[in-house]
């Protein structure tokens, strides 16, 4: 697990966020659970795929990465987002994204 992926999950958790290994996977695909439901998962350690809304996407500006491996094809209706984790700034930015799809729940 990458150290990024690790401060993450430390900020998560104290909003109530838990990471489950799904069994029988050791590609670092990973799930996030709160108040025990599903709400993301990760492709792997830097790769977060969060289920948003479609509202909030659009008013918070996301875009489908255009270089995505995993799903090169989603619809721009989707309510799910998928973002990348390769500095301490995206750190921030995925907590305050994760604080509002739980809050929305």
């Amino acid at each position: 697990m990458s150290s990024l992926h690790d401060q993450l999950m430390r900020r998560l958790r104290k909003l109530g966020v838990e990471e489950r290994s799904v069994p029988g996977r050791d590609d670092g695909f990973s799930t996030l659970v709160h108040d025990g439901k599903e709400f993301a998962h990760f492709h792997h350690a830097t790769e977060l795929d969060l289920r948003l809304g479609r509202d909030a996407i659009e008013r918070e500006g996301l875009v489908h990465p255009p270089d995505s491996t995993v799903h090169p094809k989603r619809s721009r209706n989707s309510q799910w987002i998928e973002l990348r984790l390769a500095s301490s700034k995206d750190i921030v930015h995925i907590v305050r994204l994760v604080a509002m799809a739980v809050a929305s729940r």
